[in-house]
């Protein structure tokens, strides 16, 4: 981690690359966070150092995270995460080949040069999804379930290269392990994931990285109310296109 991971900066936010296998926020002693490193950063240009962690990204996950440098930037950001204003985009690879619905799952034209194609269709994923503190593992179950949070996303699929299914996914609701979860579910456990499921076709291992980034976030300033996104490219070779 460097001021190379700094993407911007102003008076009430801070966006960072935050790394595959940091995590965001930890009490481990002697390992490295995206707090620690922010409130250290900070502290080196003589500024206080206050970080409001107002989302999250797991360890394994590669991306981009917008950090507020005070109170009333955290409440406004905080807010706008609860309501659903933001807007959070993912690329996500899978060696997977779905659960056999061809209509509507696999019917995707691929990229062609490197361009998107507008053409591709959107699909979308609603799920109920609990969470087990014990296993830190979350399930499928039904809306029924006392437990169970409603998960919702859009995905389309992007390209597909060498056996290896890449898709752009948005996010409307943040559940626990919701799109690891979810692509399992449909048939496409993402390379890397040894938590719900790894398809080895002769490539890949559990050993691989999480083929997971979060590559886009869009916010309204807290103080501009200006709306503004931010983007990476995945460092993950699997996911570059």
């Amino acid at each position: 981690m460097g001021k190379h991971n700094i993407i911007y900066e102003d008076n009430d936010i801070i966006v960072c690359y935050k790394p595959a296998g940091m995590a965001t926020q930890t009490r481990r002693i002697g390992q490295q966070d995206m707090e620690s490193f922010i409130r250290n950063y900070r502290a080196a240009k003589n500024e206080p150092p206050y970080v409001g962690i107002v989302h999250r990204l797991d360890q394994p996950i590669e991306g981009v995270m917008v950090f507020a440098k005070n109170q009333k930037a955290a409440a406004s950001l905080s807010r706008q995460i609860k309501e659903h204003t933001t807007e959070k985009y993912y690329y996500a690879a899978s060696y997977g080949t779905g659960c056999g619905n061809e209509d509507d799952i696999v019917n995707a034209n691929e990229t062609v040069g490197g361009t998107k194609n507008q053409n591709l269709k959107v699909h979308t994923l609603t799920d109920y999804i609990s969470f087990d503190k014990r296993t830190n593992i979350s399930k499928i179950t039904t809306a029924k379930d006392p437990q169970a949070k409603k998960a919702v996303l859009e995905y389309e699929i992007v390209e597909k290269k060498n056996n290896i299914t890449i898709f752009d996914i948005k996010l409307f609701t943040g559940r626990h392990h919701q799109i690891r979860l979810q692509f399992s579910n449909i048939g496409y456990p993402l390379i890397g994931d040894t938590k719900y499921g790894v398809i080895d076709r002769g490539r890949g291992t559990a050993r691989e990285q999480l083929a997971l980034c979060s590559y886009k976030i869009v916010i309204d300033h807290p103080a501009s109310g200006k709306r503004m996104a931010f983007e990476v490219e995945p460092q993950n070779p699997v996911l570059s296109r």
